[in-house]
């Protein structure tokens, strides 16, 4: 099973990268598990909504760049399902079942996704309303990814 995620900017924060390396040690007896990082695009702060979806657009293509046909592909975006961890640790479960074992995860930039980006993705996904920052989300989501795998091998870290 290969899991990569898919994020926008690069990851300064030491104790980021520290988290991330230890979800990514630990999933590594479950699966070959990466990060791929694409440049954000350079803007201004303050951006027309034209400029904006330029800026999404341009880093959905660097995104899409990235991502193989065979891939199953979930958009993090806001107006994604929200699911229990039980519950995606069943999706998880569910995918490999059906010959799925090439999953992606794509966090985009502060921006968001562009349209393009969340049409290849199969599903959406929320981790709900807050709004946190993107480099954040990459070690939530390894967590998340490595407590749906614990709770699919019956492991009792998920209380």
């Amino acid at each position: 099973m290969n899991i990569k995620i898919i994020g926008v900017g690069k990851l300064k924060e030491k104790y980021l990268k520290q988290g991330i390396a230890e979800y990514a040690k630990r999933l590594g007896k479950f699966c070959k598990f990466e990060i791929v990082e694409v440049p954000d695009e350079k803007a201004p702060e303050k951006l027309s909504a034209a400029e904006m979806e330029g800026v999404k657009e341009k880093e959905g293509e660097r995104i899409l760049a990235k991502i193989r046909d065979k891939e199953y592909v979930y958009a993090l975006a806001i107006e994604g399902k929200e699911r229990s961890s039980e519950e995606f640790a069943q999706e998880i479960a569910q995918l490999t079942t059906y010959g799925r074992s090439d999953i992606t995860f794509v966090i985009g930039g502060s921006l968001g996704l562009s349209p393009a980006v969340l049409k290849r993705a199969e599903t959406k996904i929320s981790f709900g309303r807050f709004t946190l920052p993107h480099q954040l989300m990459r070690l939530v989501l390894s967590e998340q990814i490595y407590r749906a795998f614990m709770i699919n091998n019956g492991s009792p870290y998920h209380k």
